[in-house]
């Protein structure tokens, strides 16, 4: 595995920098891989745009910050307005169709998914949403396996939120599927 430097981006509320936390704890506790995790969050904690940088690698990490990240989460149209151009070439993109119109074209590919409105109708709570952005995110990219999330997971929320919580992240994957190389 090269280094994979990622970007996941939104507004406060929607989970994004708890989602970066479980998955670097995921690829370096049950992985092996040496990983850093860095967060940025915008004007308001709820509601404010939030950034928050991984970087997942074999080799020694010297500098947290992603300048051009090989896969790019972006869960509002703010958040892809302010990152979709910093994209490496040939990189990943991933948007909730619900919350984002993609109108310019990035040199990467570009996966559309109805994650939120997919959480909606089958898991019915919201708060899962970046736990179903995860599960996309690890169809497309293979960097961890599910069950170092799910470990992680089990760690960090009550036990009875760990079965809803699998379920958002079988769902991402489920979606993100069709759309892997």
């Amino acid at each position: 595995m090269q280094r994979v430097r990622m970007v996941f981006s939104g507004s406060g509320g929607q989970g994004v920098i708890t989602a970066a936390i479980i998955f670097a704890e995921a690829a370096v506790i049950h992985e092996g891989l040496n990983a850093t995790q860095s967060q940025a969050y915008g004007a308001a904690a709820r509601g404010g745009a939030t950034r928050t940088d991984i970087i997942i690698s074999q080799e020694e990490i010297n500098y947290p910050k992603v300048i051009q990240p090989n896969v790019l989460v972006c869960l509002t149209q703010e958040a892809y307005g302010n990152y979709a151009t910093i994209i490496r070439p040939g990189g990943l993109l991933l948007t909730d169709e619900r919350f984002v119109k993609t109108a310019r074209k990035v040199d990467a590919r570009q996966v559309e998914l109805p994650m939120y409105s997919q959480v909606m109708e089958k898991i019915g709570k919201p708060i899962v949403f970046n736990i179903c952005m995860l599960g996309a995110v690890l169809a497309l990219t293979d960097l961890v396996k599910p069950e170092s999330i799910m470990k992680v997971l089990e760690q960090r929320i009550p036990s009875g939120f760990v079965d809803m919580n699998r379920k958002a992240l079988d769902l991402g994957m489920e979606l993100g599927q069709p759309f892997k190389r």
